[in-house]
């Protein structure tokens, strides 16, 4: 189809969206030459991203709907079976059926070894095609599931629309794209640009073949310092549609998933990234759960909020305006752990070598990676957050004044950082509201049904302390609120 044809694809379809749905047996029959219907529908699948199209179950195309999505989730039990099958055809091309015995399989589970290690002591990762595979078999699971607990928050709170414009900065192997995608109903349209500049791109690429008619991803093997993401944008938008439909005023979603601790200076690289971001969009930043990491991804959610240009959503919400918090803030959130692939269970049972990589120390379970544990950022730029309140200093505390009322009975709000992290005494959780200097941890003494809000309170609800006892903790260094049967605590809605 020449370039007229196409253009007059493309001018009967802005023209038919506004009546009915674009059927392209109706519209072959206005176009010079009545190119074949399917040549249309493959016309109108290149431009459905800038007419503001989705392709329906019977072939035709009408206009997205406006507004936030919705969409039902309860939980991830598994990584889906046909993208492991995906993964184990290409380690099967790579290594043949036998893949996860013998040197192979001794190679693979010693790069998994070599990512873990390196990621403890915080050394790069080179992301060459075998190491992309290895990440791919002990990642792609939790990373899948993460994606989808984090991002099911931003649709409950309305913070993503049916149209929605994605950068995913250090895509991998394609986890957080995959969760993405499944987490999304199948009316909505999905422009998706992944920068990946290592192999894992090769994962990533053949991931995505898997993803759905209305999801339209491109990949940028560029690096995210060298990657210029306003090239994307093109301009500010005044509020209008341009000429195509397509309102180009920024991305809705910037995800930089597990990548920031890989970053020789991730704070202006996320600045830099901020420039790109709609006016109404949220910047995700995702880390593993060990200690470097998610202190690390504090510091960089710190950084840009104390500095601007962005502000912090949540879940570590600022409650208290012109203060900021200077705690380490271990802080990290759990879910239910998925069940084990196949790919992983193959290759912790598979048969060693004669390579001698395996060694000795190899342990039962080393490569299954079921566990789901993260730390996440939500920024905005236009300050708007979680719980929009600032509370009245008359009645409440804040947590950098605790020095002054250790062992008086106070009044508090904060959010709550963390599952129980008691070792068999009394529950314990971290709390923030945004002004603390030091940890501080909310102990349940005594439970109460006035204070029963403070266990079944999900990671980052805010709450409410009422006549909490404040002791000082030599042992941890830390501020105890200690929540006993004079307590009272509710949560504060959203």
């Amino acid at each position: 189809m020449n370039a007229d044809q196409r253009e007059q694809v493309r001018s009967n379809a802005k023209y038919l969206r506004e009546v009915r749905p674009i059927d392209p047996d109706e519209i072959h029959e206005y176009v010079d030459g009545q190119p074949h219907p399917a040549a249309v529908k493959q016309v109108l699948r290149e431009s459905a991203v800038d007419l503001g199209l989705v392709e329906r179950d019977d072939g035709t195309f009408e206009p997205v709907e406006e507004g936030p999505l919705s969409t039902a989730f309860h939980g991830v039990e598994a990584f889906p079976v046909e993208y492991g099958r995906v993964l184990e055809d290409m380690l099967v091309e790579r290594y043949g059926a036998g893949w996860p015995d013998g040197d192979s399989g001794d190679r693979l589970r010693e790069r998994i070894r070599a990512i873990k290690d390196d990621y403890y002591h915080q050394r790069d990762v080179a992301y060459d095609a075998e190491t992309a595979l290895a990440y791919a078999v002990y990642h792609l699971p939790d990373y899948y599931a993460v994606a989808q607990y984090v991002l099911a928050e931003l649709a409950r709170e309305g913070l993503l629309p049916k149209r929605l414009r994605v950068l995913d900065v250090g895509a991998g192997v394609g986890g957080p794209a995959l969760g993405l995608h499944d987490l999304l109903p199948e009316d909505a349209l999905v422009d998706y640009h992944a920068v990946e500049p290592s192999d894992a791109a090769d994962v990533l690429e053949a991931m995505l073949a898997e993803t759905g008619r209305n999801f339209y991803p491109t990949i940028h093997r560029e690096t995210a310092e060298s990657f210029d993401p306003e090239g994307l944008v093109g301009r500010e938008s005044d509020g209008e549609n341009d000429a195509d439909g397509d309102d180009r005023a920024g991305f809705d979603l910037i995800l930089f998933s597990n990548v920031l601790s890989e970053l020789d200076d991730p704070e202006s690289v996320v600045r830099r990234y901020a420039d790109a971001l709609a006016p109404d969009g949220t910047i995700v930043g995702l880390a593993p759960a060990d200690r470097n990491t998610a202190i690390g991804l504090r510091e960089v959610e710190r950084a840009v909020a104390d500095r601007g240009p962005l502000t912090v959503y949540g879940p570590t919400v600022r409650l208290w305006p012109g203060v900021t918090p200077a705690d380490d803030c271990w802080s990290f959130d759990v879910k239910p752990d998925v069940e084990v692939p196949a790919f992983q269970r193959r290759l912790d049972e598979g048969d060693p070598g004669e390579s001698g990589l395996d060694g000795p120390e190899r342990r039962d379970g080393e490569f299954v990676n079921a566990d789901v544990q993260y730390a996440y950022t939500f920024l905005r730029r236009d300050g708007r957050r979680r719980v929009d309140f600032t509370p009245d200093d008359s009645r409440v505390a804040r947590f950098a004044d605790s020095d002054d009322h250790v062992t008086d009975r106070l009044n508090y709000y904060a959010a709550k950082l963390s599952h129980d992290l008691s070792e068999g005494g009394n529950d314990l959780f971290r709390v923030g509201d945004g002004s603390q200097q030091v940890d501080h941890f909310a102990v349940l003494t005594e439970e109460s049904v006035l204070n029963a809000d403070l266990r079944s309170a999900e990671y980052g609800d805010v709450l409410s302390f009422e006549n909490v006892l404040v002791l000082w903790n030599d042992d941890e260094e830390a501020y105890n609120l200690v929540v006993d049967g004079e307590t009272v605590v509710d949560r504060v809605p959203v």
